[in-house]
């Protein structure tokens, strides 16, 4: 099943988010690594959501300790619904990901993860919510 892609414009976004998730998610920020509540340190089992349409985009089951202070994961939640693209915002090229379905940014992946896909997912938990597993 294909999600419908969501468009929304600066102030629609401007009344769904608070000032740092815009500022992150649509203005393709980097929050704080180790800020409270950024879904870092949550160890519950369940999906984390865009807080930008709710698609589930990252699970518990592929969470690890990366040590960097942003939630990292080894892959998303499930095929399709995260997207990426080349950021050349700090010279070097890096690949930043997004929600497939707004266009929420989330972070980037980098190729120093575990096994089994050796990536690390680095995401900005402001733009998450958590929901654990009933």
């Amino acid at each position: 099943m294909t999600q419908t892609k969501i468009d929304r414009s600066d102030r629609e976004w401007r009344e769904l988010l608070t000032p740092e998730e815009f500022r992150v998610g649509v203005k393709e920020g980097t929050e704080r690594a180790f800020t409270p509540g950024n879904c870092e340190g949550e160890k519950r089992v369940g999906l984390y959501h865009c807080k930008g349409c709710g698609t589930a985009l990252w699970s518990s089951e592929h969470k690890f300790e990366s040590g960097t202070g942003w939630p990292s994961y080894w892959q998303p939640a499930s095929e399709g619904v995260v997207a990426t693209k080349t950021d050349f915002k700090m010279i070097i090229p890096r690949t930043e990901c997004h929600c497939a379905t707004c266009g929420l940014h989330q972070g980037h992946v980098f190729k120093d993860g575990p096994p089994p896909t050796g990536e690390r997912w680095c995401i900005n938990g402001v733009v998450l919510e958590f929901r654990p597993a009933e």
